[in-house]
Formats: structure tokens, sequence, C-alpha cells
């Protein structure tokens, strides 16, 4: 441990840290560090911790150019990183800015570009320094009208498809923010302090005005919701399904966030759907077994007798989804759903809309067990010379595509407890 370091704010390792992170290879360990008093602190707790656990970290700092200062906190950052001898990469959130909706667009961009670097560097968590005061800023925020959800110890990253298999650890959720500052000055230690949460644009810098002795809520470190995970199947064409039966026999707020996850991952989206339409999904699913048949949030729901199916709304490549693309030698992700590994280059992906009467005839016979619909969504691989294949059936050529839609389920509904169940994971789809 650093001299110096309050030995009583790092908390026993098993429980701040050790607890969540117990890879069995000692991989890197990944720090979100923007240079903020919050992180900062973060940053020495989690190397008196890596130092002990024999685990490398590595600082990743967004910059996001929305400042005139950003550049200044960045190299902040990287001296403060290169201080304790940890590995820094600054990652430049580049492009246009939107006009309205600027923080949350910043924040979408932050995790994407946190887990792509996480990924890259072969670290499968991204610890994160919000504090018990965050959870006291989103209850208030809620309390005023605004859909914001309270940070959580362990959960996926939110960035789909960047953040696949990785982790976010919040391991200062039980610190408050002035105590972190405390050990900070003892240590002779300075932080920025960003403007932008003073600003009473916008609603999380009003709710931390208002803050004040509020008593922060219990953070939330799991979900039971993985329980009815055993109740659903994934079909051939990246579908699931889930009986009603179990929607019925869940709380209402489980039947709310089953639901919500399975058309979040049927689609492969980013934007869970609205609570509003989601609620009156949720009631016409559970409240008898009539037929169902539903679009929410680019998934396409239906249900007869007691079976309920998630699957991707083929519809949705009239709006821009199912966007074709060169795919790289490697692996990319087609429409957020199909994990596509290339063993050449010069093959494009497209939606197989339009195209199956190309296939080959056994192709075409495979694939007739699938709605017409499921399959128009299905992607399909076309080469240099315009041959087409289907890379989800096996032995389909040098491409080859899995479902993701079952492994986030998974995920999202809890049934991912800690780095070294997440660690089993990555292997099992590296070897697959």
């Amino acid at each position: 441990m650093r001299p110096g370091l309050n030995r009583a704010a790092t908390g026993p390792a098993d429980t701040r840290f050790g607890r969540w992170l117990n890879a069995p290879d000692r991989g890197p360990v990944a720090v979100a560090l923007s240079g903020g008093g919050d992180s900062l602190a973060l940053l020495h707790l989690a190397k008196a911790w890596a130092d002990a656990a024999g685990r490398p970290l590595v600082a990743l700092t967004v910059d996001h150019g929305l400042q005139a200062a950003s550049a200044a906190w960045t190299r902040f950052a990287a001296a403060a990183a290169a201080k304790l001898g940890v590995a820094h990469h600054t990652l430049a959130w580049a492009g246009p800015k939107p006009q309205a909706g600027l923080p949350a667009a910043a924040r979408t961009a932050r995790h994407a570009l946190l887990a792509e670097a996480a990924r890259a560097g072969g670290a499968r968590v991204v610890l994160m320094g919000h504090t018990a005061d965050d959870l006291i800023e989103a209850a208030l925020m809620r309390e005023a009208g605004v859909s914001t959800p309270s940070p959580r110890v362990w959960s996926p990253s939110p960035a789909w498809p960047q953040g696949r298999g990785v982790f976010l650890l919040r391991p200062l959720l039980d610190m408050r923010r002035a105590e972190l500052r405390a050990m900070l000055r003892r240590q002779d230690e300075t932080w920025i302090d960003d403007p932008a949460n003073d600003d009473p644009r916008f609603s999380r810098a009003l709710a931390r005005r208002s803050a004040g002795d509020r008593v922060p809520p219990s953070p939330e470190a799991s979900t039971p919701t993985s329980r009815w995970l055993g109740d659903v199947r994934e079909d051939p064409g990246g579908g699931l399904a889930l009986p009603r039966s179990s929607l019925r026999r869940a709380a209402p707020d489980e039947a709310a966030r089953l639901v919500g996850a399975l058309t979040l991952c049927a689609a492969g989206t980013s934007r869970p759907p609205a609570g509003a339409a989601l609620g009156r999904l949720v009631a016409r699913l559970t409240s008898d077994n009539r037929r169902v048949v539903s679009s929410l949030a680019g998934a396409r729901i239906e249900a007869d007798g007691d079976d309920a199916m998630f699957r991707r709304e083929a519809g949705e490549q009239a709006r821009g989804g199912l966007a074709g693309y060169e795919a790289p030698v490697g692996e990319s992700v087609f429409d957020g759903r199909w994990l596509v590994r290339a063993d050449e280059p010069g093959w494009r992906v497209e939606p197989l809309r339009g195209r199956a009467a190309r296939l080959s005839s056994e192709a075409r016979r495979r694939l007739r067990a699938l709605a017409p619909a499921v399959r128009a969504a299905l992607p399909v691989a076309v080469s240099p010379a315009g041959e087409l294949a289907c890379p989800t059936l096996p032995g389909s050529g040098p491409l080859c595509a899995s479902s993701l839609g079952g492994a986030r389920l998974a995920a999202t509904l809890g049934a991912v407890p800690d780095e070294a169940t997440l660690w089993r994971v990555a292997k099992t789809d590296a070897g697959s």
C-alpha cells in the first residue's frame, strides 16, 4: 500500500475490490479517470488493491472536447496516473456534438469509448468512481421526474455492442464525496472541478445542489431476476422466448424488467423501451392467454397461448436499421445481435431480406423452419465475387455468426455475479 494512503478508506480488499475482481488469469483492470476528486481517489485505492493482488491497472481518460480546458484536464489525468505508475490512455470523443441532450450523448459516448478501450487492452472490468452522493442525486432526479437509474455496484456496460462482455464495478458507492476528498487532501493531492457539475441547465447539477445531508439509499449490488433465465429459450433465428406463466409468477417490477430485457436483447438495440409502452405490453402479456402481436423498441413480440416470443423487427430496415458493412478479419457485430467472425478479408455482411433465393438449396432448406420475417433479419455473407452464404448455419464458409442475445440477457438479468464468471464466459465464447 502506498505510504500515506488511508487504510480505513480502502476497506477489506475482499469486499471493496476482491469480492468482484477474481479472474484466475490476473489480467488487467481498467479505471475510468477524469481527474476529478472521485475518480482520482478511486485510482489511488485501486492501485493499492492492485499492487497487493498482483493485477495491472490501466487508466482511461475520455476527452469529450466540450470544455476549453478539456485538453489540460486530460494532461492532468495522465500525469496523475504516471505519478502512481499506472499506464494511461486518452480517448477522444470525435465528431459533431448534439445541441439537445448533450449530457446523455456524452455519457453514451464515454461508455462506448471506455468499453472499446478496455476490450482492446484485455480488461473485462472498468472501475467507475461513483459515490454515495451519486445515489442521492439519482434519487432526487427521479423525484423531479427525470428518468435515471441508480448506479449499481456491479453491472454490465450500458454501451452496446461496444460493451459486450464488459462490466462496470463501482466500489465507492458506500463512501461520500467529502470523505474521498479529505483522503486526497491528507496526501496533498489536488483534483479537477468540472464547472458543468454546477451548471443549472443540467438536472444532475440541480440535484447536487439540493442533496444536502440527505441519507443515501443502499447501493444495489445484484438483482434476483436471473432466476427466470431457466425459463428462457433461444431459437436458431436469434429470438428469445419466455412462457407467459413465468411472467405472471414474477413480481410486477420483475415482470417489467424481464420483458424490457427480452425486448432489448432480441432487438439488439441499446435504448430500453419506454416505461409507459413497456407497462402496456406487460399488462397484455400477463392478463390472459389471448394472442398478442406488438412492436416495441425494435423488437417484434408475438404471444399465443402460453408462449411469448421476442424477435428482431425486420421492418426496422426501412427506418435505417439492419445496415450492412464490410466485415473486418476477426470479430464484428451485425445489427447488435450477431457476433460475426471472419477469417478472410473482402466479405460484406448484409441482411438476408431479398437475397434468400441466391443461397444454396441446402441453406434454403435449413432456413425454412424459421418464419419469413425472422429469415429476413438474419445476416448473410457476400463474397467479393458476389456469392452468398448464411453465416448462422454451421459450415457456411469463412464467416460464422453466433447470437449475442442469450449471453446479453444473462448479463442484463444479473447472472454474471463477478469477474471470475465473466472470465469463464469469455473463455467459453472464444473457444466456441
